[in-house]
Formats: C-alpha cells, sequence, structure tokens
C-alpha cells in the first residue's frame, strides 16, 4: 500500500464520520494505514482513494462494514474499571429495584432495563449480568432486559456468540466467576445459557435514531463518545437523557465528564465513582 495522502485522509475521514460518527483528522494517519491497510489490500486495493471509491460503488455494503469494523475500537475486558460495576450492584440497581417494586404489581414481575451502549464484543453486558445473577437470588422475580448495541457487525456477532478466547477471558474475570457463569468449548469460553438468555444485542450507530429502544433504567455509554466531535458528543447525550426513565442512571468512562457537553445532567457520586442522572 501506498502512504496516506492528505486528500486521502480527507475523503476517508469524511467517509467514515459519515458511516459511523468516528471523527478522524490528519493526526489519524497512522491509525487510519494501520487499521485500513489491512482492508485495501483484502478487497484489490492499492490506494486508500480506490478503497473509497470501491466502498461507495459496492452495492452488497460489505466494504462498508469491513471499513467500519476496522476502524471501531473494540477495546473492551470484563469489569473494566471495576468502578461502575461496584456502584452499580451496590448503589444503583438496589435504588432501581425499591423504586420498580412500588411502582409494580406485586403478582407481576419487577421490570429492569439496562443498555450498554457501543458493547463491542459483549464483555460488559456480560459483566453487568453477573452482577444481577449475584444481587438478585431469583431471577424469575424481575424482568429483565439487557440490550447490548454496537456499530460493528464482527463485534455484535461474536458478543451474541458469548465465546471468548484464553487472552479476553484473562483480561478482568476472576477464576471463581469464570468457572460458575462460563463452560469449556473447545479452545474458547462460553457464557453459560441462562446467562446468555438475559441479553439481546443488536447493530446500531449511534448518530442514527434510537428512541424506538424505548426507557432504560441504566444506561452504559462508556469511552465511545470520545471518537465524536463535540457537537456529535452534545447531540449524543442530549438524545440519551430522553432514553432514561425517571430515576435512571447514566453510566460513563472514568476519564469522561459531561461538564460542558450537556446541561441536562447532573452528576452524582458514590464512594469513588461518579454517575448522572437526569436534573
Amino acid at each position: 500500500m501506498t502512504k496516506l495522502t492528505p486528500d486521502e485522509i480527507k475523503i476517508i475521514a469524511k467517509y467514515v464520520k459519515d458511516a459511523s460518527g468516528i471523527h478522524l483528522d490528519q493526526s489519524k494517519a497512522y491509525l487510519i494505514e494501520t487499521r485500513l491497510g489491512p482492508v485495501a489490500e483484502e478487497v484489490g486495493c492499492s490506494s486508500y482513494a480506490e478503497l473509497h471509491q470501491k466502498a461507495i460503488l459496492d452495492a452488497t455494503k460489505s466494504i462498508k462494514e469491513k471499513i467500519i469494523d476496522a476502524i471501531s475500537t473494540n477495546e473492551t475486558m470484563f469489569f473494566r474499571d471495576s468502578g461502575p460495576f461496584e456502584l452499580l450492584q451496590h448503589k444503583i440497581l438496589p435504588e432501581v429495584i425499591d423504586m420498580r417494586s412500588a411502582k409494580s404489581s406485586t403478582l407481576l414481575p419487577t421490570p429492569v432495563r439496562i443498555w450498554s451502549a457501543a458493547c463491542s464484543t459483549g464483555q460488559e453486558v456480560y459483566s453487568i449480568a453477573i452482577v444481577l445473577k449475584e444481587l438478585l437470588p431469583d431471577l424469575k422475580k424481575y424482568n429483565i432486559e439487557l440490550l447490548g448495541t454496537d456499530i460493528s457487525d464482527a463485534a455484535v456477532a461474536q458478543a451474541s456468540y458469548g465465546a471468548y478466547n484464553k487472552s479476553e477471558i484473562e483480561r478482568g474475570l476472576a477464576r471463581d466467576k469464570l468457572e460458575k457463569y462460563f463452560t469449556p468449548n473447545g479452545n474458547t469460553w462460553k457464557i453459560k445459557d441462562d446467562v446468555r438468555a438475559m441479553a439481546n444485542f443488536k447493530k446500531l450507530n449511534l448518530m442514527l435514531p434510537f428512541a424506538a429502544l424505548g426507557k432504560f433504567d441504566v444506561i452504559f455509554c462508556r469511552n465511545v463518545a470520545i471518537y465524536f466531535s463535540m457537537d456529535d458528543r452534545k447531540k449524543l447525550f442530549d438524545r440519551i437523557a430522553d432514553m432514561l426513565d425517571s430515576g435512571g442512571s447514566l453510566i460513563i468512562g472514568s476519564t469522561e465528564s459531561l461538564t460542558d457537553i450537556s446541561t441536562r445532567f447532573e452528576p452524582k457520586r458514590h464512594l469513588r465513582s461518579i454517575f448522572y442522572q437526569v436534573k
């Protein structure tokens, strides 16, 4: 592959932005070459301009999917930054359950809806499921809905299947949880069926409307908005505010903040973690 030219960076950056919302600029030349060079070679292109042209003309959209899968950062692990999961277990979920139990009929299961936006290959969703399993001994009393969404077809496919290799398992998952919630499956470990059944996964571009998903008690949107422009971040979190049910909570990345991004949320602190609720 030839080196990226400044003009190619512009056209690739615009294509990626339009397709995924991910913001790239001239400083990301190395990232584009590293991620998209193999894609260009795979589809028989000798330049990034040719890759762009082929992607536009490809009626099957398969090249577009390859580009999105390659450029989107699927960096994740089980119980990543343990604080949010401790916050979920000891603060947010007990309050949600108390609030929902008071509103729902004693004859019906208590509803709990949680959305992991940009769930990557599913580790965050299954970490949430494990927290729920350990916090709520009798899940039959609850109507649990866990939704994981991601823009990458490949990531959603792996999340749906729920199998992870040795290096993926060893990143963040304690041995006791591995043995309790996973079964050996060849060279991988597969999430047990009862945990897998708690979650649904679907492809979703966060730049597109998502109001049809309904309201949620908890939304995880961690370490994805940092790849968007400031204007797109503001729009995203304003729309997320509309998705939270009364008293619902938003959890973002440990290095992220909504200061100067959205005026609709107020930060709340519990121990060493910060979460957000709609004002």
